[in-house]
């Protein structure tokens, strides 16, 4: 099978966007030992080393050569149908095993799917769900959480990991973030633990783990369970260890634009606690054991063997994609750099003992210019969004907890400056450099082109 995919993944995948051409590089498969087909880039012209092509050491020739119309080249926040083109015969082959089978739901793909990210994620039990909206939901529901309990959230993150909480009649208690990390801040979290607590779900926003070793102290000396929030954060690690094996239990989502995503709705509970794992599995099912017979109130949260054969296909390639991420990650800080921009722009990094996956590369934009940053980059043809907009201590649906918009002041500075920019791992190297060059002639445009020195023909060539 490696050999076929090679042979179908390594054509030249050429169009009127598209500068590269794939080269057969074998990676080893973390999961089992082989080695299978990644389809990394060379430059046009002259032929690379395999190292350098899992470097991401390629470079697209100019416009014309790459067959791109004067006047520019558009640039996707995230383009699916790259990574879908160089796995569709497994894909199509995963999806009629499904069919000829007859086991749509909580079948043999399924079983696969738990068994390989529990040993991914370095933890004994996976039990997978219908999204990660339900993993968060029935991981609350294992540890008990109801009405009269409190659960410290971080503000700035996706609505489900609140939403869980609300859910359950419980009250999220709402944290403000670590600025660099984004992620939830221990000490205000320590500050927020009162007698009703019973949680606390940190999440590893944007692909970086957040202070779990830190966290955990707080949580064990004042009795509380810890749920991470891993949807965006796959594949991370702190100290060597993987996301959603250090907390109580992990969340996971397969949501599309994850990093390991399926074609839909999906979801998965990773923990190592095996009374947990029984609960969780009893839980998603109606609470059903045996069949018909009720013990508990769970709800109906199973994934259909589609969505588990596809990220199955998808699983074994996730190291090599995880590291394309890290190259593109290591391309910009490199590219900002040159630009001047990183004078500019608050630019992320990895904190120490982490490895980042960077499901989001998330830059900040200073002087309340994010807003029109964006709005001139979309009429460059050049994708980005905003995660997010308003922390959710100030949604409209939460506003009755009473917090006032600065009361998170970190949440709410970030909400205010945060823009996404495409990351995602088939992104070539000149459109990352077509997205910098759009965010140095933006500024060299504004009031606040001062930072750079006057153009020049020369410097004009340069940035070219």
């Amino acid at each position: 099978m490696a050999n076929y995919l090679c042979k179908e993944v390594c054509k030249v995948l050429t169009h009127p966007r598209t500068c590269r051409i794939a080269v057969p590089v074998f990676v080893l498969d973390p999961l089992t030992g082989n080695q299978y087909c990644s389809a990394p880039v060379k430059k046009i012209g002259t032929l690379q080393s395999k190292t350098n092509f899992m470097k991401g050491n390629f470079n697209c020739q100019t416009k014309e050569a790459a067959g791109v119309p004067d006047g520019g080249r558009s640039v996707a926040l995230l383009d699916l149908k790259r990574q879908y083109e160089t796995i569709k015969d497994e894909v199509a082959d995963a999806l009629k095993r499904v069919c000829d089978s007859g086991a749509f739901v909580l079948g043999p793909e399924v079983k696969t799917l738990e068994q390989n990210l529990a040993q991914y994620s370095q933890t004994e039990h996976a039990i997978a769900c219908a999204s990660g909206s339900d993993a968060l939901l029935l991981a609350l529901m294992a540890v008990e959480v109801g009405p009269g309990d409190e659960v410290l959230v971080p503000s700035f993150t996706f609505f489900a990991t609140a939403s869980a909480v609300s859910r359950l009649g419980a009250t999220p208690v709402f944290v403000d973030i670590d600025p660099v990390s984004y992620n939830i801040d221990i000490v205000d979290a320590e500050r927020k633990v009162t007698a009703r607590t019973k949680a606390i779900i940190p999440v590893h926003l944007f692909g970086q783990m957040a202070e779990m070793n830190r966290l955990n102290v707080l949580a064990r000396n004042r009795d509380l369970a810890v749920i991470e929030d891993v949807a965006q954060a796959i594949g991370a690690e702190l100290d060597g260890r993987r996301a959603g094996s250090l907390g109580d239990m992990g969340a996971f989502s397969f949501y599309p634009t994850k990093n390991l995503g399926g074609a839909g709705d999906g979801g998965l509970i990773t923990t190592r606690n095996e009374q947990l794992a029984k609960r969780l599995r009893l839980l998603h099912v109606h609470g059903m054991e045996p069949r018909y017979y009720h013990s508990v109130i769970g709800i109906n949260s199973r994934l259909d063997s589609f969505q588990a054969a596809i990220v199955n296909v998808k699983l074994k390639y996730l190291e090599g994609w995880t590291m394309m991420r890290i190259q593109n990650a290591q391309r910009y800080a490199e590219f900002f750099m040159e630009a001047g921009l990183d004078q500019v722009l608050g630019l992320p990094k990895p904190l120490p003992n982490r490895r980042h996956v960077w499901n989001q590369y998330t830059v900040r934009v200073p002087e309340g210019l994010r807003d029109d940053l964006r709005k001139n980059l979309a009429e460059q043809k050049i994708g980005t969004e905003i995660y997010y907009p308003l922390g959710l201590h100030e949604q409209e649906c939460y506003k009755s907890l009473g917090y006032a918009p600065e009361s998170l002041p970190e949440t709410f500075k970030a909400s205010r400056e945060v823009l996404a920019l495409p990351i995602f791992p088939e992104l070539m190297e000149c459109e990352q450099r077509t997205v910098v060059r759009g965010i140095k002639s933006y500024f060299e445009a504004n009031p606040m082109r001062h930072i750079f020195p006057a153009a020049t023909p020369e410097t004009q060539r340069e940035a070219a």
